[in-house]
């Protein structure tokens, strides 16, 4: 279980940081022509979510490497889970219903991982 608990958050923190850098980097309009769903958001915003992003997927497993405080991580977990569903209500309201399919496996992915380093394979 430590293994599958370590590889979802491997991965799924991958996906959050890639998107952050996206999120953090790309010019606001650049990222809204391909997207589309930012233009309901301000630029700061943008950011903001990019910055959430980023300290959660670094939080799903820098402190279990570097075994600083690991109990950071499945509350890092639950942090991007709460987050997710709030991307996924955003994704109702817009009726993208292709694009919330995306949401909710991060946000199960993320309840596994809290679920697990609280419960079954705390660190």
């Amino acid at each position: 279980m430590n293994i599958a608990l370590w590889i979802v958050a491997g991965l799924f923190a991958l996906g959050y940081v890639v998107g952050a850098v996206f999120k953090l980097t790309m010019p606001f309009d650049t990222y809204a022509a391909k997207t589309h769903w930012p233009l309901d958001f301000t630029p700061g915003k943008l950011k903001f979510m990019g910055a959430v992003e980023l300290v959660g997927g670094l939080g799903l497993v820098l402190p279990g490497l570097v075994s600083v405080a690991p109990v950071l991580v499945p509350v890092a977990a639950s942090g991007m889970a709460l987050y997710m569903a709030g991307a996924g209500t955003e994704r109702v309201r817009r009726d993208e219903y292709k694009e919330l399919l995306g949401d909710l496996v991060f946000l199960a992915a993320m309840l596994f991982v809290a679920w697990g380093r609280f419960a079954v394979e705390p660190f």
